[in-house]
């Protein structure tokens, strides 16, 4: 039987579904989350507050996994924000604050499949919980996008900053 969902529910949901969007867009646009773009700006404040009305809601009764999540998308987050003023790092930091904000994309998404996969449809959902083959199935999917968009990301910026560094 699927939970019913609550106004925290709903109102998380529609916050994270909003974040999700905008982070997309960024890739979209960008090919990288760019917390400099009014679109970033908008997901880096729809991750805080998705993260934040999560710890209303737990269908276990208390912290879960889903939570300790947030936690890490929130620190990778501040970390890739950070990163820029850590010297020591060098050449390393663009391509760490992309990953860490990536990170968080893909961290926010983690409990949404097994939350979605778990309530819809809803008269018969298509799975039973996160033990179930398609959740498991899903996030394997998520995480092969997540590493190999990664590199990507990590071939693009590069070719950005030698195409930078010819011009200059």
């Amino acid at each position: 039987m699927p939970h019913p969902v609550s106004t925290l529910g709903a109102f998380h949901t529609a916050i994270s579904a909003a974040t999700f969007a905008a982070g997309l867009y960024c890739f979209a646009r960008y090919s990288k989350i760019d917390a400099a773009t009014r679109s970033g700006h908008v997901y880096l404040a729809g991750l805080l507050v998705s993260v934040a009305t999560s710890f209303g809601l737990s269908s276990t009764g208390g912290f879960n996994l889903g939570h300790a999540l947030g936690i890490v998308a929130l620190l990778a987050t501040l970390g890739a924000l950070c990163v820029n003023r850590i010297a020591f790092l060098g050449g390393a930091r663009p391509y760490l604050q992309q990953l860490g904000l990536s990170f968080s994309f893909f961290l926010l998404l983690v409990p949404g499949i097994n939350e979605t996969l778990t309530r819809l449809p809803v008269a018969h959902p298509l799975a039973t919980g996160p033990d179930s083959p398609l959740v498991r199935g899903a996030l394997g999917v998520w995480l092969g996008l997540f590493v190999l968009g990664s590199i990507l990301q990590f071939f693009l910026l590069r070719s950005e900053r030698q195409r930078a560094r010819l011009i200059s």
